[in-house]
């Protein structure tokens, strides 16, 4: 399969503003991109790119003032899998975790465990370890939160999202990630693509997704505690702690967000039947013949 995403994004700025935005798709999927990843803006500036401590590709820039416009149209080939489900995936000991998953396992900014630990060992300390507890946390969350586009707030924390039982695909990644870790369960907060493909169309406007991922059985697994099922056509932007790390735009100054735009659709190929010429009657094929 083949999934055409991209953005078109822009900021007024005062005055010249530094600008760090992490726009681009994950490094893990360079190998999938069938039309380059590139960063258009407007009006034209000097940019660097790097990749921070967690593996995600990070462009700075300096915008000089006024309007300024970043974009991009990308063409991704996925496999067209669901994300992958499995049962019997085992929770480790901390004492066995990678020094790599350990950071996964602490209080974030967003995901404040020290004051969910205890609600968490009572909601889900009677659950099997492993991918059922993860799952019940998933259920739980989903039934927990409503989802309304209109009540984002940029400052509420996994604490604010349980008490507050409203909130956005990021706050319910944020409570999810937090009862996973307040549950010695290491998790991580992933922004990126996820359209409407093969699920019904919602008529919201189209914008970046935030699930998470969980290290079970010697690996990271996907989970979505906002729509709860398996769902095609993920592309990872960034991954981290939680929002913080992941923001697709810091800027250090005023910067007022004018346009936002994302589209991520399936590309529906033609189909192409080889038409079988037919057969021109004998006296026509002698006349052509002649």
């Amino acid at each position: 399969m083949k999934i055409r995403t991209g953005y078109s994004i822009a900021f007024d700025t005062p005055g010249p503003t530094p600008m760090v935005l992490m726009l681009n798709v994950h490094p893990d999927r360079a190998n999938d991109l069938i039309t380059p990843d590139v960063m258009t803006i407007d009006p034209p500036v000097s940019a660097h790119r790097f990749v921070d401590s967690f593996g995600n590709l990070c462009t700075r820039v300096v915008a000089p003032g006024g309007r300024i416009t970043f974009s991009a149209d990308v063409l991704v080939k996925d496999s067209g899998a669901v994300d992958e489900v499995a049962p019997d995936a085992l929770q480790h000991a901390v004492q066995d975790l990678p020094d790599d998953v350990l950071p996964f396992l602490l209080a974030s900014r967003y995901c404040d465990t020290d004051k969910l630990s205890n609600t968490a060992w009572q909601l889900f300390g009677s659950t099997p370890e492993g991918w059922a507890r993860v799952q019940a946390i998933v259920d739980y969350v989903h039934n927990h939160i409503r989802f309304d586009y209109q009540r984002a707030d940029s400052t509420r924390s996994a604490l604010d999202g349980y008490t507050q039982r409203e909130g956005v695909c990021r706050d319910f990644a944020h409570l999810a990630i937090a009862f996973c870790r307040c549950m010695n369960i290491p998790a991580r907060y992933c922004t990126g693509y996820l359209g409407d493909i093969g699920v019904p169309a919602v008529p919201d406007p189209m914008d970046f997704s935030a699930w998470f991922e969980v290290y079970l059985s010697g690996r990271w697994y996907t989970f979505d505690a906002r729509h709860n099922k398996p769902r095609i056509g993920r592309i990872v932007m960034a991954r981290g702690r939680d929002a913080t790390d992941v923001a697709i735009s810091t800027s250090f100054g005023p910067a007022w967000l004018a346009k936002f735009e994302v589209h991520t659709d399936e590309v529906v190929e033609p189909e192409t039947r080889d038409q079988p010429q037919q057969d021109l009657p004998q006296m026509q094929w002698l006349q052509a013949a002649e």
